[in-house]
């Protein structure tokens, strides 16, 4: 049975991602890609859908230990895992190189004291579970090949196959070292190259030493912010610069419901803010590897802009259910791909020209497409903002005019007015500047509830929604304007849970079925951050710090954050780790350093 989501460390070589669980099984995988087959899907099902557990071995009836200690070496993606036993203590190291040729898993046994015995339980389901591979042995190696697929596991220890299982079974002392490299090849080719663990151990502990090096981040926070930065970058797809929301697909928002979704593709708008994040805390080659795939993706057809794209900037994303798997803890179903890749969407033309933006008022080079695309979306926006959409969190309900969206067709069409007036850009500013103004004049006349002195979630709705808490952050409106006071104000009051987290909506009452799901969800984290930015800029800095730290606290051992908290059963759900958790976690951390509302 797979772990609580929270018991899960993430690895990662900035194409794909594993999870590993705390009693040192390896859960889900997919290679080559992050939105590849998985190999290992345990996570969404039972051991039968694939694992790879290394640890101390136990009695066959007893579940696995968890490990004692476990953390990660230094700022990297390093795992060590630790378990004392009545015999002895062993370390795990777990990690993946940063790809230079085959992907690669590498595992490392280490003896700290004692005599320990240990197992190695290795269970390759390819295709998400479903097919059994052809494993056999080719030299010392050990192979296991489906169709266009084939896994190779190097290991200096013996192995066994039973049960569609590879064991090893060995004991360590002291200092003796056993090591296990997974690697994935197309079936077709050569066998990969032989691997080095320790060559690559060192060498992947040298990639991220030098790369934290250029956080420019120095504040009471670094710890929480330094990990979140490394884990935005694991989430990079390193040929192409794409972001994915999250190395997984269906984990549920609700135990047992059915808001399971795909999250292993490019969201312009979680893209948006990442590059946001890492352009202010030092990354910019981050940054400019994104504004290219933003501009590969969108090329040729700026007009239909997606949502979201492939990591390589594909377009066809289709949504499947897969039946096989039962999913996490019994959530069904669970899907692969994501229909809402067609959605109208307008808040996204915002975030990606607030995103260029920034890059351009940071000193990224100039790309001349980049603003050419600029105003290519504005022209598109013109004709369109005042069309109902389904909003920024994807609603399989009815289009509406959701205020959201207004407001970020609002910041597009500002920050290209801005673009213009530097003389990095040419356009209507006249006919824009009347278009600006237009907008902001719609959503405060009809997005604003003067009774209760507060935003609404859409027009002619008497519901809130959590992200009108971005209306100061994006200078629609000052912090100290009443209409936002009183917006936040009121999301307190109706969308805070009892430990003063935020949901992002109502999923009940008045419309409930906005969303066009059935079932309920946790407080969202993004949306919980967000509130304690506004919080600082209204001035209640100590509240804001207080909600800060409480969402810190939420984090598991390792420092991640999944995209939901469930306060009812008290612990994380939604699929993990999120960019759009971690984000705004940086995002908090640097407005609160700057106010200098901090303890000690």
């Amino acid at each position: 049975m797979a772990g609580r989501i929270e018991d899960y460390a993430l690895i990662g070589d900035m194409q794909t991602a594993a999870l590993v669980c705390r009693d040192g099984s390896v859960d889900w995988l997919c290679l080559p890609r992050f939105d590849s087959h998985a190999v290992f899907a345990g996570l969404l099902g039972t051991e039968e859908h694939g694992f790879w557990r290394v640890g101390p071995a136990g009695p066959a009836d007893a579940e696995p230990a968890f490990a004692d200690r476990r953390r990660y070496l230094g700022d990297s993606l390093i795992l060590e895992s630790e378990w004392d036993t009545p015999r002895g203590t062993v370390r795990v190291t777990d990690f993946m190189p940063p790809r230079d040729g085959a992907p690669q898993l590498i595992r490392i046994v280490e003896g700290v004291s004692g005599r320990v015995r240990m197992r190695s339980s290795l269970r390759m389901r390819f295709s998400y579970g479903r097919i059994v591979p052809w494993v056999h042995k080719v030299g010392e190696r050990t192979v296991a090949v489906a169709g266009p697929d084939s896994v190779w596991l190097d290991t200096d220890a013996e192995t066994h196959g039973k049960d569609l299982t590879t064991y090893s079974d060995f004991t360590v002392t002291p200092g003796e070292r056993i090591t296990f490299t997974l690697s994935w090849q197309p079936s077709h080719k050569e066998p990969p190259a032989l691997p080095d663990p320790q060559g690559s151990l060192e060498a992947t502990a040298d990639f991220w030493r030098e790369w934290v090096e250029h956080c420019t981040y120095h504040g009471p926070y670094r710890e929480a912010v330094v990990r979140s930065l490394i884990t935005l970058k694991a989430l990079t797809y390193a040929p192409t610069g794409g972001i994915v929301a999250a190395p997984t697909t269906s984990l549920p928002e609700e135990i047992g419901g059915v808001r399971n979704w795909d999250y292993r593709y490019t969201w312009l708008r979680d893209a948006a803010i990442t590059l946001s994040s890492m352009l202010r805390t030092g990354y910019r080659e981050e940054a400019r590897a994104w504004r290219d795939w933003l501009l590969r993706a969108v090329a040729g057809d700026p007009e239909n802009l997606q949502i979201m794209y492939g990591i390589a900037g594909e377009r066809e994303l289709g949504e499947a259910e897969l039946d096989w798997l039962p999913g996490y803890e019994n959530s069904g179903p669970v899907r692969v791909g994501n229909g809402a890749a067609n959605q109208l969407q307008l808040d996204v033309y915002g975030e990606v020209t607030e995103a260029l933006h920034l890059a351009h008022m940071t000193g990224l080079s100039r790309n001349d497409y980049a603003s050419l695309l600029q105003i290519k979306l504005i022209n598109y926006l013109e004709k369109h903002w005042d069309q109902p959409d389904e909003g920024i969190w994807e609603v399989r309900g009815p289009r509406r005019h959701f205020v959201h969206s207004k407001v970020m067709a609002w910041v597009a069409v500002d920050r290209t007015i801005k673009l213009i007036e530097s003389g990095d850009a040419d356009g209507p500013l006249e006919r824009w500047q009347q278009l600006r103004d237009d907008i902001h004049r719609d959503v405060c006349e009809k997005g604003y509830d003067k009774e209760r002195n507060t935003f609404t979630q859409s027009y002619g709705s008497k519901e809130l929604d959590a992200s009108l808490l971005l209306i100061p952050q994006m200078g629609f409106l000052p912090p100290d304007d009443k209409r936002v006071i009183g917006t936040i104000e009121a999301i307190q009051r109706e969308l805070s849970t009892e430990d003063g987290f935020v949901l992002r909506y109502p999923t009940a009452g008045e419309e409930a079925g906005v969303d066009g799901l059935e079932g309920d969800e946790g407080a969202f984290l993004a949306c919980s951050f967000w509130l304690a930015d506004d919080l600082a800029m209204i001035g209640r800095v100590d509240e804001a710090r207080t909600l800060f730290e409480k969402l810190l606290s939420l984090r598991n051992d390792l420092g991640l954050l999944a995209e939901e908290w469930d306060p009812r059963l008290q612990r994380q759900v939604g699929n993990f780790p999120q960019a759009f958790s971690h984000v705004p976690l940086i995002d908090t951390a640097l407005r609160l350093t700057a106010s200098g509302a901090y303890g000690g």
